[in-house]
């Protein structure tokens, strides 16, 4: 209501300035038919006027949205590796028994520019991310990754990550994995063809987690370098963590 009386306020405000400008020509010069010739000319521009500043406005908001959306989808995304995804991906990285490959691929990128991350991604395209873990290994997954079964689902249900449908497919990969693990009693007694495709499972999630983590330390290099240096010193695709800055 109080919004609804502001701009009736301010509409009836704004046309008598006009009509009191209007007035004072007529006053000082007399010349009626000139305020209305010049009045049906400003007029017949009005929606010319009004169509250039709604496109440019309109642009302005989606362009403004678009970044706020995104601002808060990288901040989501960033609580994911903190509270799982980055120690997820080094533990499946050291079951990767191509793991120096994939290591020296990503230290050949150099600084993380724009040319430096599309080449790296096609470099990884042909990479197999398939993973060799033990029995005992798929016990010590499975409870990783159920303890942190609700942090997971929440995420699923932000609508901030609607719009990014490869971090979308992560979390169902990792998603789906932790259904697998934890529908099985004893993980050091299925099947070898059950096992193969548990390691399936976990192969695909290791593929989708790398990717993504690429992107969020791209984001990292260009917005935060204080985070990114961090991200860095404690990197999953390290052989060990060097949290002091030497």
């Amino acid at each position: 209501m109080q919004r609804i009386k502001w701009t009736v306020l301010l509409a009836l405000g704004l046309l008598s300035t006009s009509m009191v400008i209007y007035s004072l020509h007529y006053l000082v010069f007399g010349d009626l038919n000139f305020i209305t010739r010049g009045w049906l000319a400003s007029l017949a521009f009005v929606p010319i006027q009004g169509l250039v500043v709604t496109l440019i406005i309109a642009e302005l908001m989606v362009i403004m949205s678009r970044g706020a959306r995104m601002q808060k989808m990288n901040m989501v995304i960033g609580v994911f590796f903190s509270e799982l995804g980055t120690d997820l991906l080094r533990s499946l990285y050291i079951s990767d028994p191509q793991a120096m490959t994939l290591r020296e691929t990503f230290e050949s990128a150099g600084d993380l520019n724009v040319r430096e991350v599309v080449s790296l991604f096609k470099k990884i395209d042909d990479y197999p991310f398939r993973i060799n873990v033990d029995r005992p290994a798929l016990d010590d997954l499975r409870q990783m990754l159920t303890a942190r079964r609700d942090f997971m689902v929440r995420l699923l249900e932000n609508p901030s990550l609607l719009e990014n449908e490869n971090f979308t497919n992560l979390l169902w990969a990792i998603f789906h994995l932790t259904e697998e693990l934890d529908a099985r009693a004893d993980l050091s007694t299925v099947p070898e063809s059950d096992f193969e495709h548990l390691k399936g499972d976990i192969s695909r999630s290791y593929g989708h987690l790398f990717r993504e983590w690429l992107v969020y330390m791209r984001h990292l290099h260009d917005n935060y370098p204080f985070l990114y240096s961090f991200a860095m010193r404690t990197s999953p695709i390290e052989p060990e963590k060097q949290v002091e800055v030497v």
